[in-house]
């Protein structure tokens, strides 16, 4: 069976590549590696995890929402079509990423 990978990507920006390892319920638990244009939205992304594992809720909506303005996109490896509405947590401390949508 072929990996599940998709291109994080902003615009024609490759930020990082997610490779899929679980489905729980419905977040997709990944692999991360970081790409180039990994430094470019990092700041937002790690705040955000910091935010929602310190339990500040307020300020990780803001950052997800800050996030979602990035106009990021998950685009499939294999068929199918782009994601774009999606919540999205990257821990790289432990090379992870969980995505729904």
């Amino acid at each position: 069976m072929e990996d599940r990978t998709w291109q994080l990507r902003r615009g024609e920006e490759e930020i990082g590549r997610l490779t899929l390892e679980a489905v729980d319920m419905f977040w997709h638990d990944c692999r991360f590696e970081a790409s180039a244009g990994w430094a470019t939205v990092s700041p937002l992304i790690e705040e955000s995890r910091r935010a929602w594992e310190r339990g500040d809720t307020e300020t990780a909506l803001k950052l997800d929402e800050a996030i979602d303005a990035l106009d990021l996109e998950l685009v499939p490896n294999s068929e199918g079509e782009p994601i774009t509405d999606f919540l999205l947590r990257i821990d790289m401390d432990a090379g992870s990423a969980r995505f729904r949508y």
